[in-house]
């Protein structure tokens, strides 16, 4: 609870009600105090105790908190209440919905000073903007969420920080991501804060921007962890977030069965719990594993699902996201026209700053589709696109290969000089992926 408001104020807020009630101050001191006590109180003049503020509101039929802050009984279980149904709204796919309720919650948590439950509004208010997209909008609330735990214990910021991490993830800024992540990881384990859910939630989020830098033993290790927290943790949220980060590193290490029954333990989890984007994901991610292990049909079925999915929910760049996974399966199957029809109409909604390295795929591809067509110049333009997005992100493992293609390209067309200059800076990258651009590893969980 806030600090209880001045002497004068609770003094006036005491004479309003005693008044409206008609009550006399004999009747609302006896038998515990005196009339006169209850005068130089209602005057400002003596700072009630406790014990008299709560005989007072008593009498007066209020809450303590009524008379101390101003606040009315019960107003916080209500709005936490109805802050579960802003949660349930957003985890419908409703996120504009949802973040017209997280916001007039948090002008009311505001007006009575109810500091966790302006922090959660302001959470929920992040995850929104990071499911519609608005990646500057998701920083901002989860800086004034993180602000208004300050006072809080370190695993009670952690939501804060991972959805701070995340929006810079999204917007292609991955070391500093992965320096969020890290670092509050460090703190965590060093100083023997052991919260499951904390960990596991920062552990599971890791694991995309290690593997999008080449960082793939970072992530590996992130992955071995968190599958080492899920039992421990209590919130199923994150046992199926986790599931579904930890699939990718599986099929980094060829072990694709694994892979695909970790997705699945997590899309069950996530239809229990009826959260379509996370349910959508998903399925794109299955599409990817099956996309990496052959399995074309059965990667494009997935990719629909998931695409139809998140059309339903409106994340918007999510669903830019998992179309650039499609086309990507559609070329392969040999539908070139639709796969670059599908990445010309997600361009505009992917850039530098909002899902980079999703942008730089999409480029890729396309760059490839030109050069099927034997179009060099459009070619070389969008693999040099893809270039520039890739090394403002530093995707690593990506880079690499593209460097491989520009190079190609370049030398087919005579360019030998600038072939090897593309050959090197690919060469650059694949030298020990991932610890150009990281730090010493976080200090490990007690396990």
């Amino acid at each position: 609870m806030r600090e209880r408001d001045d002497p004068g104020v609770v003094g006036r807020r005491v004479q309003q009600l005693r008044t409206e009630q008609g009550l006399t101050q004999r009747q609302l001191a006896e038998p515990a105090y005196t009339p006169a006590y209850i005068s130089t109180l209602e005057a400002g003049r003596v700072r009630a105790s406790d014990e008299a503020l709560r005989h007072i509101a008593d009498r007066l039929g209020v809450a303590f908190e009524e008379l101390a802050v101003g606040r009315p009984a019960h107003l916080a279980t209500a709005l936490r209440l109805r802050l579960t149904e802003a949660q349930r709204t957003l985890a419908d796919g409703k996120a504009e919905e949802a973040a017209g309720q997280y916001t007039a919650l948090l002008a009311e948590a505001d007006t009575h000073g109810l500091v966790a439950e302006q922090a959660t509004a302001l959470l929920g208010l992040g995850e929104c903007a990071l499911e519609t997209g608005e990646l500057s909008q998701a920083r901002d609330h989860f800086e004034r969420a993180e602000h208004r735990l300050a006072q809080e214990t370190l695993p009670s910021r952690v939501p804060a920080v991972r959805g701070r991490a995340i929006a810079h993830y999204l917007a292609g800024e991955l070391r500093y991501a992965v320096y969020l992540l890290e670092s509050t990881l460090d703190e965590l384990n060093r100083g023997g804060l052991h919260d499951p859910d904390a960990l596991l939630l920062l552990y599971a989020s890791a694991i995309g921007p290690y593997m999008d830098m080449g960082a793939h033993a970072r992530a590996a290790q992130a992955a071995e962890f968190a599958l080492a927290l899920a039992p421990q943790a209590a919130d199923p949220t994150l046992i199926a977030r986790m599931h579904r980060s930890v699939a990718r590193t599986l099929l980094a290490e060829g072990r694709v069965a694994e892979a695909d029954a970790s997705l699945a333990k997590a899309a069950e989890l996530y239809r229990q719990l009826q959260l379509r984007t996370e349910l959508a994901n998903c399925h794109w991610m299955r599409g990817y594993v099956c996309a990496q292990n052959g399995d074309l049909d059965r990667a494009e079925a997935e990719l629909r699902q998931a695409l139809t999915m998140l059309a339903q929910t409106r994340a918007a760049l999510y669903r830019s996201q998992a179309a650039v996974e499609l086309a990507d399966v559609l070329h392969r199957r040999g539908k070139s026209a639709e796969a670059a029809e599908l990445l010309n109409g997600v361009l505009g909604d992917l850039s530098s700053e909002r899902g980079a390295v999703h942008a730089a795929a999409a480029h890729r591809l396309l760059g490839i589709i030109a050069e099927d067509s034997r179009d060099t110049e459009a070619a070389e333009e969008h693999y040099v696109r893809a270039l520039s997005l890739l090394e403002r992100a530093g995707a690593a493992g990506d880079l690499a290969d593209l460097c491989r293609l520009l190079g190609d390209l370049l030398r087919r067309t005579g360019r030998v000089e600038a072939a090897l200059d593309a050959y090197r800076t690919g060469l650059g990258h694949r030298t020990a992926p991932g610890t150009t651009t990281l730090g010493p590893a976080p200090a490990q969980p007690p396990l």
